[in-house]
């Protein structure tokens, strides 16, 4: 095999000549890898801010819940249709609940067309559960019994606390 000025073989004739000759390139390929996988990392300039603030939250409502000694509330509805009279009734126990924190305001509401000339609309108001005051929306409703009146819910206040009073026919 002859070899030209250059130090490259002129004609290689086997596959271990051909090993001999590129092993060298790669030996230098492979030093300058691991030299380079040798290298600092740069310094970082990524700048990020501090993490935000705790959310704060408004001081812990305190609720009291009494209920009365076992009273009830009793609805009986009575509506006659053609196929018959129909009697409803319902009873309910009655508690009391008293918060610390005010009620928000009334929320504006949209009265949709109603739906017989029985119907009478009974407005939305705020009622605490689960440890905060909920919308509860307004609707149109039969009233138990004719000439009854509704008496929406309401909160007063008692001793710097707000008592929540359930609505109720009458």
């Amino acid at each position: 095999m002859k070899t030209i000025a250059s130090g490259w073989p002129q004609k290689m004739k086997t596959s271990s000549d051909r090993v001999r000759a590129v092993g060298p390139l790669a030996a230098w390929c492979g030093v300058i890898g691991l030299m380079a996988g040798c290298a600092s990392e740069p310094v970082s300039h990524v700048v990020s801010a501090p993490p935000p603030p705790n959310p704060t939250r408004a001081p812990a409502a305190t609720v009291v819940t009494v209920p009365s000694t076992v009273q009830t509330t009793t609805t009986q509805t009575t509506q006659t249709t053609p196929t018959g009279t129909v009697v409803t009734t319902q009873t309910q126990p009655t508690g009391t609940i008293i918060v610390t924190q005010a009620p928000p305001a009334l929320q504006p509401e949209v009265v949709l067309a109603q739906p017989t000339s029985s119907h009478v609309w009974v407005a939305g108001f705020w009622t605490w559960r689960s440890n905060q005051y909920q919308w509860m929306a307004g609707h149109w409703e039969v009233p138990p019994y004719s000439n009854a009146k509704w008496t929406g819910p309401r909160w007063e206040t008692e001793n710097g606390a707000y008592r929540f009073y359930e609505g109720s026919w009458n």
